[in-house]
């Protein structure tokens, strides 16, 4: 198959018997996305890169944009929305986005031919893939996490959120994957350039988390199930991949679930979640 510009498309690599892949294509301040599918439905979950450096992205990974079936909009935020509207139009497929989300993000996305309103806390379904989105503490209108299942196995997504109350880690308790925020060291950010308004928006209940809260949180959800952690959203300024590791990495305890970091400049791994073991 080729696409529309003339370069090829690759076959994607197919998900082990009972289970899902899923791949952060970038995260960070400057643009996130996550691929996710089951053999069967794929999906975006945001799409804050152009659509472009989409293509390129997931051509790296060797996935083909052609196959995607509908993007899943977390919030408004331009990090997060950038692509949507011409990946949707490109290959026309469906965005499934809150009402408020919707409005406040209308004059960025532009003409959608087909909009999806989901609400937190009722989940819906994308071909063969099984969303429950649930609202987040953030700074936007209607922001929301996700779990996706499919054939037995579950990830859960939990990005942009300034703290996580009992109900957020109800939905994570089960997981065979998390993609989780560590956005910033609480030090670095006290001591580092952001102007103090903005040091108090991030550290703030409706911001992100530090790597000692998703510590705490890891470990509240952590079982023996969990076979991957995705440590996402890091800031370039106020983290390091090595200072998110270290400190998070003390809330799997017993757990021997492979800790990774998502990175702004390129994509992370293909990983690839069995029903049996939870991952390759």
């Amino acid at each position: 198959m080729t696409a529309a510009s003339g370069t090829p498309v690759p076959d994607p690599l197919p998900p082990p018997p009972g289970g899902i892949c899923f791949c952060v294509l970038a995260s960070g301040s400057k643009g996130n996305a996550v691929y996710v599918s089951d053999g069967d439905t794929t999906v975006l979950i945001d799409a804050g890169l152009s659509g472009r450096e989409l293509e390129k992205r997931m051509h790296l990974r060797n996935l083909a944009p052609e196959r995607i079936d509908a993007i899943v909009v977390s919030h408004e935020h331009s990090d997060h929305i950038g692509g949507v509207g011409v990946m949707a139009r490109r290959y026309r497929v469906p965005v499934y986005l809150t009402p408020g989300t919707g409005q406040n993000a209308a004059g960025a996305l532009g003409r959608i031919a087909e909009v999806v309103h989901f609400e937190p806390g009722r989940p819906f379904c994308i071909h063969t893939l099984a969303f429950h989105p649930f609202a987040l503490p953030h700074d936007a209108a209607d922001p929301s996490g996700f779990t996706v299942a499919s054939q037995g196995v579950k990830l859960g997504i939990a990005t942009d959120l300034g703290t996580a109350p009992a109900m957020i880690q109800a939905h994570l308790a089960d997981c065979q994957a998390l993609v989780l925020e560590a956005n910033h060291d609480p030090r670095m950010l006290v001591e580092g350039p952001y102007p103090w308004p903005l040091k108090q928006r991030v550290a703030g209940r409706t911001g992100h988390l530090s790597n000692p809260e998703a510590r705490d949180l890891l470990g509240r959800v952590r079982h023996d199930g969990l076979r991957h952690v995705v440590l996402a959203h890091l800031s370039e300024i106020n983290n390091t991949p090595e200072c998110a590791l270290n400190v998070v990495a003390e809330g799997l305890g017993p757990c021997r679930a492979k800790l990774t970091v998502a990175l702004q400049s390129r994509p992370g791994e293909l990983i690839r979640l069995r029903r049996d073991d939870g991952t390759d």
